[in-house]
């Protein structure tokens, strides 16, 4: 029997990560730190968005690229923010895309003033499968889990949660209501995903919310550290004369 190899799903990753390095040229380029906010739909991104941009970053100039398979609902929320948002819809296709990916963004891009922000917060769609899957050209990535959801997503789930810098654990005002033991929920991130940092918040109540807005306000400064970082070894392994 004749066998033919298929490699579309690497191919497509191939071809997302040369984009997303695009991306990323026209976001260091700009001085913009970006974020990759991701969760299952429902978690409370949007809620968390507000309580933390609501009051602004310290002086970091915020904006947002609200991504959803259709509708504006959570842009126009954040718009009353009086911060810039962007809407990205994936409904183009079958059905919509379940994440988003750095062509989508790319192509968002121009409605954006980079030269004016500081951090950039792309919401992607909720989802906790695909959007891990797929870069954007982001610096960090925060995965927001919802108590809502079970204690056992971070073994249904690993590579979401390996793929993050922070674990934002949300609604714990729920916790009296749930069925959702929080040392359990701890030791299964552990497993897959050892020292990863959390923060253990409620939206709605405000409660841990003051930690999310500090992390994100000191995340700027840390990403042009550490690139100044590399840009020196960079320049202290290459041979003598040679470009950088």
């Amino acid at each position: 029997m004749h066998r033919v190899k298929v490699r579309i799903v690497e191919d497509a990753l191939d071809a997302n990560n040369t984009i997303a390095r695009a991306n990323r040229d026209d976001f260091d380029r700009a001085g913009v730190t970006v974020v990759n906010l991701m969760s299952a739909p429902g978690a409370g991104k949007t809620t968390l968005l507000e309580r933390v941009l609501g009051p602004g970053l310290d002086g970091v100039r915020a904006g947002v690229l609200e991504g959803d398979v259709q509708g504006s609902l959570d842009a126009d929320r954040l718009a009353q923010l009086h911060v810039p948002v962007v809407q990205l819809n994936t409904d183009g296709g079958f059905g919509g895309e379940c994440h988003l990916d750095a062509n989508m963004v790319r192509s968002a891009l121009p409605a954006l003033d980079l030269d004016a922000l500081d951090l950039l917060v792309i919401e992607n769609v909720g989802n906790l499968v695909c959007p891990a899957e797929f870069r954007v050209g982001e610096d960090a990535r925060i995965m927001v889990s919802s108590v809502a959801e079970g204690d056992d997503k971070p073994l249904k789930y690993p590579l979401m949660f390996r793929a993050c810098e922070l674990v934002v654990v949300n609604k714990v005002d729920l916790l009296d209501h749930v069925d959702f033991e929080l040392d359990r929920y701890l030791h299964h991130l552990d497993t897959v995903h050892p020292g990863v940092a959390t923060i253990q918040v409620s939206a709605r109540t405000g409660e841990g919310v003051e930690q999310v807005r500090e992390w994100l306000a000191a995340l700027p400064a840390r990403v042009a550290a550490e690139r100044d970082v590399g840009t020196a070894d960079a320049a202290t392994s290459a041979p003598s004369g040679a470009p950088v």
